[in-house]
């Protein structure tokens, strides 16, 4: 007998490979991937349990709907940093469900330029709704004080490992 996502045993806690004698920089990066996993994981499973929706799927609409003039596959590639392989078989996907829509290149007629339509506009503002308050509930175990002092830090690090 098969069992779904959910009913699976939950991913090890990555942070549990820490151990006390390890670098402190080794645990906290222990940490925040633990972290992230724990969202991700939540927003996969909400994501297809209540709009049945991967979240690559998700994340292409989410670009699209930031360009609304469209993106080109190699743009998409890029910013999602996936192969275009991968792009092409979601775009596929959703152009097969009427949410996106391809046309072929202005100035370059090998390419093609994709948006979303208005169907998925519409279908995209929903899932963005949810995807919003689901965030928001998993970061709501903090108070502001401390979103705000986290948000600092991660900007922190993020701004001392950008290459200069």
């Amino acid at each position: 007998m098969s069992t779904t996502h959910s009913e699976q045993a939950p991913r090890e806690d990555l942070e549990l490979r820490a151990r006390a004698d390890h670098h402190a920089s080794l645990r906290l990066w222990l940490r925040l991937l633990s972290c992230t996993t724990l969202v991700e994981d939540t927003v996969r499973q909400k994501l297809r349990e209540e709009f049945g929706i991967t979240l690559p799927r998700f994340d292409l609409m989410a670009q699209l709907e930031r360009h609304p003039d469209g993106l080109t596959m190699g743009e998409l590639s890029r910013r999602m940093m996936v192969t275009g392989g991968n792009i092409t078989t979601i775009v596929d996907q959703l152009e097969k469900e009427h949410l996106v829509a391809r046309q072929i290149g202005v100035n370059d007629r090998r390419s093609y330029t994709v948006s979303l339509t208005a169907d998925g506009r519409e279908a995209f503002a929903g899932m963005a709704a949810a995807h919003e308050a689901w965030v928001a509930s998993l970061f709501g175990g903090l108070s502001q004080a401390q979103q705000s002092q986290l948000h600092g830090l991660l900007g922190a690090l993020k701004s001392h490992l950008q290459p200069r």
